[in-house]
């Protein structure tokens, strides 16, 4: 029997790198276009909705302008906040991306699901009223969060460091918040294993989880690696300059610890997600080129 899987956002670096994953043959996943249905408008998804006989619905459809939030609190409520709740009202089973920015970032170790949530910005507030709205729905749900996704695909801070190195000899980036650089690919792997067992399986875990890949960086240290892979296989690099969060000034306020535990996630579905630098290294080869191994 033939399954179907609705990703909404399939346009995004997660919803593309859904497209890339190998489904087994008898899963057909659905990546409509705003157009065919916008998930900000209820009549939109609803009619859509109606088209299949969903098996399972994937939400990586999201507001995620951060500073543009500040002054766009309904739109990002809207998609962020009212939206999830619509999906999670249908019955269907759910998965729901979501994000670090739920916590301020002042706690000093790794967030665990669990841990109080106190955003410090609109996009974040508007997150954690979709996470919300997931948890009082109908349907069995997943809410996934992660943070400093990167991919080859779409804008994102690895390829925004490639392409001002091509042009400028040293970059500026803020040394003093820390998290975790997460490959979408990685991201898409994990959600094509819980959407499948989330089918097959009636008393699959349910609730939030945290999927980022395992290793913690600076932004700094991040781009200080993003330069180092590049400048091996050829392509642009820069000196980094460090610089504090204080010196670059932004409309929203983002978490200066934004690390999140995977634990429930192994433990609940199998799923070890491989360190962070591996990533990067498999990006820089898809946009660049062959990294050189280094070492005996």
């Amino acid at each position: 029997m033939t399954r179907h899987i609705l990703v909404t956002g399939g346009q995004g670096q997660v919803g593309l790198e859904l497209a890339r994953q190998d489904w087994p043959s008898d899963v057909v996943v659905h990546y409509p276009t705003r157009e065919t249905c916008d998930i900000g408008s209820p009549d939109s998804l609803f009619n859509y909705l109606r088209s299949y006989s969903f098996d399972a619905i994937i939400n990586c459809a999201a507001y995620t302008a951060v500073d543009r939030a500040e002054e766009d609190r309904e739109a990002a409520f809207r998609i962020n906040g009212e939206a999830p709740g619509w999906l999670a009202d249908t019955g269907v089973p759910l998965i729901h991306l979501s994000t670090d920015y739920v916590f301020d970032g002042s706690k000093h170790g790794y967030y665990a699901e669990d841990d109080p949530v106190a955003p410090l910005g609109v996009y974040g507030a508007s997150k954690l009223e979709g996470e919300r709205a997931v948890k009082a729905g109908q349907s069995r749900s997943v809410i996934l969060r992660t943070a400093w996704v990167i991919s080859s695909q779409r804008a994102n801070f690895l390829k925004t460091m490639l392409r001002v190195a091509a042009s400028n000899p040293t970059v500026r980036v803020v040394d003093d918040q820390r998290g975790c650089p997460t490959s979408a690919q990685d991201i898409a792997g994990a959600v094509k294993t819980i959407a499948l067992r989330l089918i097959e399986d009636s008393g699959a875990p349910t609730g939030i989880h945290h999927f980022v890949n395992a290793g913690e960086a600076t932004w700094c240290g991040l781009a200080r690696e993003i330069f180092a892979l590049s400048a091996a296989a050829g392509g642009p690099s820069a000196e980094v300059e460090a610089i504090t969060t204080a010196d670059y000034p932004t409309r929203a306020k983002r978490p200066a610890n934004s690390r999140l535990s995977t634990s429930k996630i192994a433990t609940n579905y199998g799923i070890h997600p491989r360190d962070w630098r591996a990533a990067v290294r498999e990006i820089i080869e898809e946009l660049v080129g062959p990294v050189p191994q280094t070492g005996a």
